[in-house]
């Protein structure tokens, strides 16, 4: 990132560059707020809130947790600072809301699942009717309605404007018939934001709308997939003759391609990946002080090393980028193609991180380990502490590459869009 860009950036945020390296300074009132979240935070945040979030090893976490979390954030006004203050956001500047994503992170918050409250809300705030606005979101926050996504169908992954699962009017309602796979947290879901096809006989864009479904209509039914990692996170679904009434459909009919752009620009690109990421990365550093390679502290080696300080530059660059993410979504623009540039990048970046610490743990990556303790088990670990859940995580981010969108996709995204080709 060009030095300029990277001081325009911070200027936009009230920060300033000083001479000597990168420090972000911020304002009198930033710093108060600052204070203000880190003594919420230590208040409502228990050990054992922490404990349990520290052994997430899944992309979400899981659901008793999230809602709890989200419940708590709720009662303080905080649970959604992305939304605007007319459907109950908190009215934070750019500022707060990355002191809010960088302390959060810090704190090793569970974090609040996204598939509603920031994938689905900004889509009903554009497209979505006044009667539509009223039932769902009041329901999204107070987590009444639980939703996953329904876009990815066996063969239609990465070219999703090729999903075959069809809509067909009868009457009120539209019959779906189809099936969806990847479907994160479906098994804890109550509804269902899905792609279907209304007009097989035009281009494959043109012909597909969006639906808000309950998932105990008949003819749902779900089916878990154990992922590598042995996760039960992601599911397929398969429906069957379910009748979902028209009124359910968000925007025009055969005009979903347009909201469904428009909604994986926010789950492609939310503006907070790097707050994680440095907390992963000072985790890396502290493995890297712990273990040793021939009697050498890894953190002294170095190759080692050298690799550690290549990803600290690049988180950084990441970080500005996406302040500039936030600055876009504070003015009630989208994200636009660089949410795709985000995408690739923290996804690349915890890969090789993750890499790294299975690296540094070399003899305790045992596979499954992480769950001696998620299941309750006493048994002491046979490693140190720190090494449990690397090799669960190394293989659960395998996946980054794919959901959200596939990394030669997001390429061609930014081919496009970006570069003019």
């Amino acid at each position: 990132m060009a030095g300029k860009q990277a001081f325009l950036y911070t200027a936009a945020l009230h920060k300033k560059l000083p001479a000597k390296g990168m420090k972000i300074e911020f304002s009198p009132q930033d710093e108060q707020f600052r204070a203000e979240v880190r003594g919420f935070l230590d208040a409502k945040l228990s050990p054992e809130m922490r404990a349990e979030a520290k052994k997430t090893t899944t992309v979400f976490a899981d659901k008793d947790l999230a809602m709890k979390w989200q419940l708590i954030l709720l009662e303080k006004g905080w649970a959604v600072p992305s939304w605007p203050e007319e459907h109950g956001g908190p009215g934070w500047s750019i500022t707060q809301k990355y002191i809010w994503n960088e302390e959060t992170a810090k704190a090793g918050a569970p974090g609040v699942i996204p598939l509603g409250l920031r994938m689905l809300a900004p889509v009903l705030f554009k497209y979505g009717t006044e009667e539509q606005k009223a039932y769902y979101l009041p329901r999204m926050l107070t987590g009444e309605h639980y939703w996953c996504q329904g876009y990815s169908e066996p063969g239609s992954g990465s070219d999703l404007s090729s999903l075959k699962t069809s809509a067909v009017k009868d009457g009120d309602d539209y019959i779906v018939n189809g099936t969806k796979i990847w479907t994160t947290h479906a098994q804890f879901a109550d509804h269902i934001f899905c792609l279907v096809r209304t007009n097989p006989n035009v281009r494959p864009q043109a012909g597909i709308s969006f639906l808000l479904i309950p998932m105990n209509l008949p003819g749902i039914k779900v089916e878990p997939i154990i992922t590598m990692a042995a996760d039960h996170e992601v599911n397929q679904v398969f429906l069957d003759d379910v009748r979902v009434p028209q009124k359910n459909r968000v925007g025009p009919e055969n005009e979903g391609w347009t909201l469904a752009k428009y909604l994986l620009e926010y789950e492609r690109g939310g503006g907070a990946a790097s707050a994680g990421l440095k907390v992963s990365l000072a985790e890396l550093k502290s493995i890297a002080v712990k273990e040793r390679d021939d009697g050498t502290r890894l953190i002294d080696d170095p190759g080692f090393n050298g690799r550690i300080s290549d990803l600290e530059i690049r988180i950084q660059a990441l970080e500005f980028a996406e302040l500039v993410t936030l600055s876009k979504l504070s003015k009630g623009e989208s994200p636009g193609a660089g949410s795709s540039l985000a995408k690739n990048t923290s996804v690349e970046l915890n890969q090789q991180l993750n890499t790294l610490k299975m690296e540094a743990i070399h003899y305790y990556m045992l596979p499954h380990a992480n769950l001696i303790s998620l299941n309750g088990h006493n048994d002491p670990w046979v490693g140190p502490g720190y090494a449990e859940t690397v090799t669960a995580r190394y293989l659960n981010a395998r996946a980054a590459s794919i959901f959200g969108g596939a990394k030669e996709v997001q390429k061609n995204i930014i081919a496009k869009t970006v570069l003019g080709l």
